[in-house]
């Protein structure tokens, strides 16, 4: 038979008790837990501003049709868990006009318009160059795996496109992408420098088909504001000196 012995419990000295006694004294309970403070929830808004590179972070979409399609989706999403709408299928966004005039600080703006309204979203932003990077066939790494997950994701941002250099490969990776997402309506949010009149040419009848039929368009216009200083002085009216008075001249 085994004997289970119990230690009696140590005392820890008697300021610990004189601490006890004013706390009992006050009313509070000295072995009670303590109540430690509730994490406060993390938006998604706030998630999301983690991904977008930080030039982007606080970017709002003040276009009208731009903001009339986020409400768009906002308003067609499936409700999911809790009543929140999510997104199931809806219409594309194309982007386009010269370079500077705000085409992804529009587009990165739509995203958070979406976040902020509540909207439960699984986005995914990349550009085109970046697209084709990720996907060049290479050792270890599974092109397809990735070009699945991309064609997949309920809102994709495409950014630049047409601007990577072309190449039979380039044009069907993005015929695959453009189609599975045209074919399964889900919402992509694409911008190009490239006047409309030209998407055909640099993206392949195929594609430039598709995009037609798939998005709206927003053409932006103006000039480079990259170029255009942040804060440039306001030129000021210097005033001209008095003229100099001329010798037996009456003024």
């Amino acid at each position: 038979m085994t004997t289970a012995h119990t230690r009696a419990p140590q005392r820890v000295g008697p300021l610990a008790d004189r601490l006890n006694a004013i706390l009992t004294a006050r009313g509070i309970d000295p072995d009670a837990p303590l109540d430690e403070p509730a994490d406060e929830p993390v938006t998604a808004l706030e998630l999301a501003d983690a991904r977008i590179p930080a030039r982007y972070r606080r970017a709002l979409a003040d276009h009208p049709r731009i903001t009339a399609w986020a409400d768009t989706i906002a308003r067609t999403g499936r409700p999911g868990p809790g009543g929140a709408p999510g997104i199931a299928e809806g219409p594309s966004l194309l982007i386009a006009g010269p370079t500077g005039t705000g085409k992804t600080h529009q587009a990165y703006g739509a995203i958070r318009t979406l976040l902020a309204a509540g909207v439960r979203l699984r986005w995914e932003a990349i550009t085109a160059a970046d697209l084709y990077a990720r996907l060049r066939p290479r050792s270890g790494h599974d092109g397809e795996r990735d070009l699945q997950a991309l064609a997949r994701c309920p809102l994709l941002l495409l950014d630049d496109l047409g601007a990577a250099k072309a190449s039979d490969w380039t044009e069907e990776l993005t015929y695959r992408l453009i189609n599975y997402r045209y074919e399964h309506l889900r919402p992509t949010l694409i911008t190009t420098n490239l006047p409309t009149t030209e998407l055909r040419t640099a993206l392949g009848d195929r594609v430039a088909s598709r995009l037609a039929e798939m998005t709206d368009r927003v053409i932006l216009t103006g000039s480079d504001r990259r170029r255009t200083p942040a804060h440039a002085p306001v030129p000021t009216a210097v005033a001209a000196p008095p003229p100099t008075p001329v010798p037996g001249r009456t003024r």
